[in-house]
């Protein structure tokens, strides 16, 4: 069956000069005009470029009447880059459209950014290719199109300091399982030798771990002197640390676990300097934006936790939202330096709605919809960062007496566990993106109520049915 299509002939109208965008993105929407022939879609970006990004070249396509030869293919060094940039400007190009690609779109990126391009930055799960053949060039002509008739939606990208800060905070988290991954592997050598330090002491690697391991590298392999290290608060007694250091000292063994020691000390070095840099940035970053907040109060969480912020990051999330979004419950300071690398100060200008912020960050369920019946309503499998911090405190409050655990635990009641952190998660999406738009201190009162207050509702619910079925006794009598 042939199938007929009715191709929508289109004209850009000549630019008397170069009129280049030095703002930050903002995406236009589609637009429906009507025509004797019924409702056709308009252009609002007529001066665009689309590039499809590869390893080795860039598939760079501009509107037919720019250039006689609007779809080329460039390199991915400088000077490509430099090229394209030059070449854009020449056809008087103003914004551009593209696929996050792996890492080979960053250079291209911030490179049209420094040239002063609108760049929108589209999720290749979210582009179609509309044209028959599957080639860069074809790619490269469906975003020029696309974009041109508004049909691309931008993906969120922090700006300036912000996405530096992101870059540093994701390495840090590399560190820290790494880090993690050389802790595992001490509990496996000391296990081979039947060293069973693990099941005694809850954490290796505190200060009584540490003290009893060095000890062992240095060549003392008596086990009642190596209790004797142990912190006196350590709740096994000495003899039972004795009794779980009794083991083979294999060579090979020890030797493993001399390697995995340097490797987490090396680890535990590079994660100190990292919090260095992330530090200078913050500082910058907060010298930078103009930010009307709150008065900071400081809250009563402890911070002194594993692998924490080396700095007083709670003190730099207020100067960047202008909120203590420390005070929500679950939040920890290596959270809050998460949720400011990845969304910045004025994450809330580029999300209208906060629903919109929820269905980003992936903690709104996606509901498809026909005939005004609801066929489905699931999450979506894709990892958000900002979503995947926000669960990681929802389930650090299960056991919490506060309103938020409360509502966890309600959920979980209803639902099971995995739903009922997908549900606290997206409440405090919402309280977060409130706290931060209306720059509203946490409120706990408008979490819900407490378990107290939900037992006194019980009950006053039960005594109205115990006087209901007393009165209609009394009547049957």
């Amino acid at each position: 069956m042939a199938v007929r299509c009715r191709m929508i002939e289109y004209t850009y109208p000549k630019a008397a000069g170069l009129h280049i965008k030095s703002t930050k993105t903002m995406a236009k929407k589609p637009r429906k005009i009507k025509t004797a022939k019924g409702l056709r879609l308009k252009i609002v970006n007529p001066d665009s470029a689309g590039i499809d990004i590869a390893d080795g070249e860039m598939q760079v396509c501009v509107p037919e009447d720019r250039d006689g030869d609007n779809n080329r293919r460039f390199g991915s060094f400088t000077e490509d880059l430099i090229e394209i940039c030059e070449w854009l400007r020449v056809c008087r190009i103003n914004t551009v459209a593209m696929e996050a690609t792996g890492v080979y779109w960053i250079p291209l990126y911030l490179k049209l950014k420094d040239y002063g391009f609108d760049v929108i930055l589209a999720n290749p799960t979210q582009v179609k290719n509309f044209t028959q053949d599957k080639t860069d060039a074809a790619d490269a002509e469906s975003l020029m199109l696309q974009h041109s008739y508004g049909l691309i939606k931008p993906s969120f990208q922090p700006e300036n300091i912000t996405r530096q800060i992101r870059n540093l905070a994701r390495h840090r988290m590399t560190i820290v399982d790494k880090s993690g991954q050389e802790t595992q592997r001490m509990q496996k050598a000391m296990e081979m030798m039947n060293i069973k330090l693990s099941t005694v002491i809850s954490d290796v690697l505190g200060k009584s771990g540490q003290a009893i391991i060095r000890a062992i590298l240095d060549g003392n392999h008596d086990p009642k002197s190596l209790a004797e290290l142990a912190d006196p608060k350590c709740k096994a007694s000495k003899e039972t640390i004795a009794k779980s250091l009794e083991g083979t000292w294999d060579a090979d063994k020890l030797f493993m676990l001399k390697q995995s020691v340097d490797c987490y000390d090396f680890y535990q070095k590079q994660l100190a300097e990292c919090d260095k840099m992330i530090e200078s940035l913050l500082a910058e970053y907060t010298a930078e934006i103009d930010i009307k907040s709150n008065k900071f109060v400081r809250t009563r969480k402890r911070t002194s936790q594993k692998n924490a912020v080396a700095f007083d990051m709670e003190l730099y999330a207020h100067a960047v939202f202008g909120v203590n979004i420390m005070a929500m419950p679950g939040m920890s300071s290596n959270s809050m330096l998460q949720l400011v690398a990845e969304l910045g100060h004025d994450f809330t200008d580029k999300f209208e709605t906060c629903a919109k912020f929820c269905k980003w960050a992936n903690t709104a369920p996606s509901n498809k919809i026909s005939g005004g019946k609801l066929l489905s309503s699931h999450m979506k499998k894709r990892k958000n960062p900002v979503g995947q911090v926000l669960r990681i405190c929802a389930n650090a409050v299960r056991n919490e007496k506060s309103e938020m655990g409360a509502y966890f635990r309600r959920m979980k009641s209803k639902s099971g566990h995995n739903q009922a952190v997908v549900a606290t998660a997206h409440k405090m999406a919402r309280i977060l993106y409130a706290m931060v738009k209306y720059k509203r201190e946490y409120n706990p009162a408008k979490v819900g109520c407490t378990e107290k207050e939900l037992l006194i509702k019980k009950r006053d619910r039960a005594q109205k049915a115990l006087q209901k079925l007393e009165q209609k006794l009394k009547e049957a009598s």
